[in-house]
This record gives C-alpha cells, structure tokens and sequence, in this order.
C-alpha cells in the first residue's frame, strides 16, 4: 500500500507556523461572528483533540475555554492521565462528567452487545454533554474530526463529528501530527496509537486496516490532485487498497454534508439560501 515515490517531496508537507496562524485567527473569527467568546472541548487525551483545544486557547485564552473530560467504565485511565496533562500544561478550567450511568440503562433495555452501536451511542451521548455545557457556559462547541476521517467515514453522525466549528476538518491525520509539533504538545500525546477509546483493545488503524500515513498519501492524490486509478497505480498504490478508499469516500458522502433538504419554494436553506454575506454576518 506504500508508494514508490521516496524521491519525490512528500506531498503532504504544509508550513505548519502558517497553518498554525490560519487556525487561531480561524477560531477568532468564527467565534465572534456569531457573537460568542468562550469555546467547549470534548477532551479525549488524543491528538486531534489535544491539537483543537491548543488552538482554542491561543485564539481566546485560557480562561475561556472549557474542557470536558466524558469516560465510560471501560475507558483506559492513560486517556483520562493525558487528557489532565493538556489541561494542566494550557491552564484551563475543565470538569470531568461520566457518562456510564447515562448509556448502560439503554444498553441494558435495548440489551446491545455490539460494540459499533455501543460505541456510536457512547459518540452522542458525549455530544449532548457536550451541548448542555455549551448552553451552560454560552460558548461554542470546537469540532476535533480530521479530514481523513471525514473523507472515509470514520465518526458518529451526531457524535464526535458534531461541532459548531471545526478548524481541524481539511487537515490529514498526518497534519494534524505535525501541527501538535508545532505546538508543543507532549510527545508522549502525539506517539501514541490513535484511538476513540470506545471499547477494551480498540484502535483506529485496527478497525480501519491500514494506516493513517498510508490512507493520507492515498487521500491526497486521489481527493486534492483527483488522480485516476491507473494514475494511482501508477504511482504505487495496490489496486484493492485503491477501490477499499474510493468506496468509503463514496458511501459515507452523507455525513459529510447537511440533512437534504427537499426543495419546494424559491429560497431553500443551503441550496438557495446559503450566503451568509447577503445578511450582513
């Protein structure tokens, strides 16, 4: 599934200082268009939500940004040590909320031993805690879903892909990396396997079946540079690798968009009625 090109400069490489920039001023913006000044974080002690609150603080302070912390019984007690390792290094308020007692009564009800919709509706359970802190602390939520996982559809509709902004969603996972370097973020953060914690054992690349860095130099050739597949052969890529990516990206187009909305009048939210420039915002 590697490619041939070691030669060649990796595609992938972007000037993080700037990238860094962009997204603090991103934040900034966004916030105070819609009228807001303080940021929720679901903090996880991941990369990718480590990276969303370092950026949250920068763009709006430390003092105005929440971090959430949301474990289940089963979740590993290294997520819950490094999430309070980002919270201690960037000085924010954070507050922890179980959220085993709010799932088991469903699991137990619906008697669900499935671990996807286990996991999925662990996934929203947190973004309704999520939300209710939003409205407690009138701030916004800060999304934390990388474009890798937006392009194959590795989130919960709903849940850890819900967010009011996200500054993170047209970063690879291989940004997003090299981004927590920018940063400054814990090695020990960044190193680690990439997981939603969901169950006992579980990881990303696991479930997947490939690695992040490979589906990142897919991505980019056949998302951003829309290579052919004999253009993607060509550069290395195997075939079945190739078609595996391309479905995911097809199937899941779904969550990457807002609910269609069928279209009867002459102004239709996000066919027609779109342009927030036209009402001044």
């Amino acid at each position: 599934m590697e490619t041939n090109e070691n030669n060649i400069e990796n595609p992938l490489a972007l000037n993080m200082h700037t990238v860094r920039s962009m997204l603090v001023q991103f934040i900034k913006d966004e916030l105070t268009n819609a009228g807001f000044k303080k940021a929720v974080i679901g903090l996880s002690g991941g990369i990718d939500s480590a990276v969303s609150t370092y950026l949250a603080v920068e763009a709006l302070g430390a003092k105005n940004v929440l971090a959430v912390l949301m474990p289940y019984k089963t979740s590993s007690p290294e997520s819950k040590t490094d999430a309070e390792i980002i919270v201690n290094d960037l000085g924010i308020r954070s507050t922890v909320v179980d959220i085993t007692p709010m799932v088991e009564p469903l699991f137990e009800s619906e008697k669900i031993s499935d671990n996807l919709r286990k996991g999925n509706i662990m996934a929203r359970e947190r973004m309704i805690v999520l939300y209710d802190f939003s409205q407690k602390e009138q701030a916004l939520v800060i999304g934390t879903s990388n474009k890798t996982e937006s392009m194959l559809g590795y989130g919960t509709l709903f849940g850890d892909m819900a967010c009011a902004i996200n500054p993170l969603g047209d970063l690879y996972k291989t940004h997003v990396w090299d981004l927590a370097e920018e940063l400054g973020i814990s090695k020990k953060i960044i190193q680690k396997k990439p997981t939603a914690d969901l169950w006992q054992g579980q990881t990303d690349e696991g479930e997947l079946g490939f690695s992040y860095r490979e589906a990142d130099r897919l991505l980019y050739y056949m998302v951003d540079e829309r290579r052919t597949d004999e253009e993607l052969l060509g550069l290395g890529f195997d075939k079945s690798f190739i078609a595996n990516v391309r479905r995911k990206i097809q199937i899941n187009q779904f969550k990457r968009r807002p609910p269609m909305i069928a279209k009867i009048s002459h102004r239709t939210v996000n066919i027609d009625f779109r342009y927030v420039r036209d009402w001044g915002i």
